[in-house]
C-alpha cells in the first residue's frame, strides 16, 4: 500500500524528470504530423484539415489519455511498467501470452532504433531555413553519439538536465498555437468527431492518412515503459499540461492552414510558419533541443525492457548498471551500444527525415496491439466486469488494427527496415526462451537427503586433501530438497571435493520487481545447507554480498559454526575460507537432437559466448570462484552399431 501511495504521489522534482525523460517523442510530433497528413503537393482543403485535426484530437484522447494514462498505468508491477512488466503479471495464467509479449517487446526495441534518428534529423534539418546548404548527416550522427554517451549518467541525471528544456518547449507549443487559433477560431469545430468520420469514410484515400495521424501518439508506449523511472502520479499530472499544449499547437497549425486554402504546402514547414521572423532562430534552437531529447524516451524504455527480458528468460544475461540508488534507475551498456550502431545505420541508410517518416510507426502499432491483448487478460484476471473487458478489447483492437493497416503502405517505403529488425530481435527472444525450456526439461535432479551420509563421510575423510572449508555451489534446482545430478558428480566423482560444510545456493527470480528475501533449509546441521534467494527481476544479483549477510544472520542465531576446523586455526577462532563453484554447461557431442532443437541450442551457446559469464552475473568474487564446464547431454545417442573384431 505504501508503494502504491508513493507511485501515485506527484512531486515537483518528479514532474520535471517526467518532462525530461518520457514526453520527448510524443512532444515533438507537431514538427511533422500535419505536414505528413497534407503532403507538399496537394492543394489544401479545409475539410481535410478539420478531419485530420479531429483524428489527432481523438487519437490523443482515446489512445494516449484513456488507454495509457488512465487505464494501462494502473497495471504496474510494483512500480514497474512496460509490456514485459505487464506480461509478468499475467504469464502464469496462460502460456500463449508469451507470443504477444515477444512480438510487442521486439517491435518496441526495433522502434527504439528509428525514433532517435527521426527526432534528431527533423530538428537538424530545421537549420536549413537559415543555412540552406548545411550537411545534416554528420551533425545528426554527432548528436546521437552524444546522447548515447550521456546515458551512463542515469535517467535521473538526464531527466533533471532535460526537464527544464522540455517545459520551455511545451510552453512555446501552447503559446504559438493559442496565438494562431485567433486567426480563424472556426478551427475549433474539429473537436467534433464527425469531421474525423468524414475524412476516414468519405474523403477519397482518407483512411490511408491514418498512417501519418498515428505519429501523434507513437510515444505512448514509451510513456508506459518509463513508468518505473518517473512514477504514475508524476506522469498523470504532467500529461495534463503536455496534452493541452499539444492540442493548442495542432489547432494553431490548423488555423494557419485555413489561411492558405487552395495552395500547396511546398517547402514550407507549418510548425515554423507559426513563428514571427524575429523568433525563428530562437524557435529552431528550442525545437532542435527538444527533438534531441525526444530520443531519450525509447532509449530509457529499451533499458527497462531488456532488464525485464533477462529475468523472464527472453534475453541473454548482459551487464546491468545501476547509476544511482534511486529506484528504477538503470543503464545497459551493451544495449546502449547496439542502439547507437542501429541509429547510425538508419541515418546513413535513409539520409533524410522525410524518408524516415515514411518508415516510422509501423513497428510500434504492433507493440500497441500486443499491449491491448495483455491488458485485456490482466483486466479479466483482476475480475473486472466481463462486458467492460470485451468493450476495451473490441474498441482498441479495432482502433489499433486500423492504424496497423494504414501503416502497412509504409512497408515498401522503408517500414521493412524496422520490421526486419523486430523479426531478428523476436527470433533471439524465442531462441533464448526455447533453449531455457529445453535445458529445464532435461536437466536431471536428485534428492539431497540420499547423499547426507556420503557428504558427512567425505567431510571427515582426511585421506583426501581439503578443497575448501565452505564449498558453495550455485544450483538451478528450485525445490529445496533437490540439486542437479551434475553437482553430485562434481563433488564425489570428477575430483572429490572435501569441505567442512557444503552450501547449495539457488536464486529464484520473482515477478515482483523489488523482492529481497531468502530462506535457509538445514539439510544436515553443520554439514549441508541450501539457501534460496528470492530476488525481484529488477534487483542486482550480488550473491557474494547477500550470501555474506545470510552467514552473519546464521552465526548470530547460532545456527551454524563457520570457524575453521583446523585445530590450530580453530583455537584462534579463524573463520574458514569460502569457495564458490559455478557449473557452466556446454552442448555435448553425445546428443541425438531433433534438427530444430540442435539449431536452437547451437545458436544459444554461440550467443552465450559473447555475454556475461555466470560468475560475474551472480556478482561473485572472481578470486574465490571455480568455473567447471559440464556437458549438457540432452538426449544421448543410442543404438551405436559398433562391431568388435577378434584377431
Amino acid at each position: 500500500m505504501e508503494d502504491k501511495r508513493q507511485m501515485d504521489k506527484a512531486t515537483a522534482a518528479g514532474i520535471l524528470v517526467a518532462f525530461g525523460i518520457i514526453f520527448g517523442d510524443i512532444g515533438t510530433s507537431p514538427l511533422y504530423v500535419l505536414k505528413g497528413v497534407t503532403g507538399t503537393n496537394t492543394p489544401i482543403d479545409a475539410n481535410v484539415i478539420y478531419g485530420a485535426l479531429s483524428c489527432i484530437i481523438w487519437t490523443l484522447t482515446l489512445q494516449t489519455t484513456v488507454k495509457y494514462v488512465i487505464l494501462i498505468l494502473r497495471a504496474d508491477n510494483r512500480g514497474e511498467g512496460g509490456i514485459f512488466a505487464l506480461y509478468a503479471l499475467v504469464r502464469r495464467h496462460a502460456r500463449w501470452l508469451t507470443v504477444p509479449a515477444i512480438i510487442g517487446g521486439s517491435a518496441l526495441l526495433a522502434d527504439g532504433i528509428i525514433t532517435p534518428p527521426i527526432s534528431v534529423a527533423s530538428a537538424v534539418e530545421g537549420l536549413r531555413i537559415i543555412y540552406p546548404n548545411i550537411p545534416t548527416v554528420p551533425i545528426v550522427i554527432g548528436i546521437l553519439t552524444f546522447i548515447f554517451l550521456v546515458q551512463a549518467l542515469g535517467t535521473s541525471t538526464v531527466g533533471r538536465a532535460f526537464g527544464p528544456i522540455m517545459v520551455i518547449w511545451f510552453s512555446m507549443l501552447g503559446t504559438l498555437g493559442l496565438i494562431h487559433i485567433f486567426d480563424d477560431p472556426s478551427i475549433l469545430k474539429s473537436v467534433n468527431p464527425y469531421y474525423a468520420w468524414w475524412l476516414l469514410a468519405q474523403h477519397p484515400g482518407g483512411f490511408w492518412l491514418l498512417g501519418s495521424v498515428f505519429l501523434c501518439t507513437s510515444g505512448a508506449e514509451a510513456l508506459y515503459s518509463d513508468l518505473g523511472h518517473c512514477g504514475r502520479g508524476n506522469i498523470r499530472v504532467s500529461w495534463v499540461f503536455v496534452k493541452t499544449c499539444l492540442l493548442l499547437n495542432y489547432l494553431g497549425q490548423g488555423a494557419w492552414y485555413l489561411g492558405i486554402q487552395g495552395q500547396t504546402l511546398g517547402e514550407r514547414i507549418p510548425f515554423y510558419e507559426l513563428m514571427p521572423n524575429w523568433f525563428l532562430i530562437i524557435g529552431i534552437t528550442i525545437a532542435t533541443a527538444a527533438a534531441i531529447i525526444a530520443s531519450q524516451a525509447l532509449i530509457s524504455g529499451s533499458f527497462t525492457l531488456v532488464s525485464e527480458g533477462i529475468r523472464l528468460n527472453f534475453w541473454p544475461k548482459v551487464r546491468l548498471v545501476y547509476p544511482s540508488l534511486q529506484k528504477g534507475q538503470l543503464y545497459v551498456p551493451s544495449v546502449n551500444l547496439l542502439l547507437w550502431l542501429g541509429c547510425v545505420g538508419v541515418v546513413l541508410y535513409f539520409q533524410e527525415s522525410a524518408r524516415m517518416e515514411a518508415a516510422y510507426g509501423l513497428a510500434i502499432t504492433l507493440t500497441m496491439l500486443m499491449t491491448t491483448m495483455l491488458m485485456a487478460y490482466y483486466l479479466y484476471i483482476k475480475k473486472y466486469q466481463a462486458w467492460g473487458v470485451v468493450l476495451f478489447l473490441l474498441v482498441y483492437l479495432g482502433f489499433e488494427s486500423s492504424f496497423l493497416v494504414a501503416n502497412l503502405i509504409k512497408f515498401t517505403h522503408g517500414g521493412y527496415v524496422t520490421l526486419l529488425i523486430a523479426i531478428a530481435i523476436a527470433t533471439l527472444m524465442y531462441i533464448w526462451l526455447r533453449s531455457f525450456q529445453i535445458k529445464l526439461r532435461l536437466t536431471e535432479y536428485v534428492k539431497i537427503d540420499q547423499y547426507i551420509q556420503p557428504f558427512k563421510e567425505l567431510s571427515r575423510d582426511i585421506s583426501i586433501p581439503k578443497y575448501a572449508t565452505h564449498l558453495v555451489f550455485m544450483s538451478n534446482a528450485a525445490r529445496a530438497s533437490e540439486i542437479e545430478s551434475k553437482i553430485i558428480y562434481s563433488i564425489f566423482q570428477k575430483r572429490p571435493k572435501r569441505a567442512d560444510i557444503y552450501w547449495f545456493v539457488h536464486v529464484d527470480i520473482t515477478d515482483d520487481p523489488y523482492t529481497m528475501e531468502y530462506k535457509v533449509n538445514t539439510i544436515a546441521p553443520d554439514d549441508v545447507y541450501k539457501v534460496t534467494f528470492r530476488l525481484g527481476f529488477r534487483m542486482e544479483q550480488r550473491i557474494n554480498l547477500y550470501f555474506r549477510k545470510v552467514i552473519e544472520d546464521l552465526v548470530k542465531n547460532k545456527e551454524v559454526d563457520i570457524t575453521s576446523r583446523y585445530e590450530s586455526l580453530s583455537r584462534q577462532n579463524v573463520i574458514g575460507d569460502f569457495r564458490f563453484v559455478v557449473l557452466e554447461k556446454f552442448l555435448s557431442y553425445e546428443n541425438d537432437l531433433p534438427f530444430s532443437e540442435r539449431i536452437i541450442m547451437d545458436i544459444y551457446f554461440y550467443v552465450k559466448g559473447f555475454t556475461t559469464p555466470e560468475d560475474r552475473w551472480f556478482g561473485l568474487d572472481s578470486s574465490s570462484v571455480k568455473i567447471e564446464k559440464v556437458p549438457l547431454v540432452i538426449r544421448p545417442v543410442e543404438n551405436v552399431k559398433l562391431k568388435r573384431i577378434y584377431s
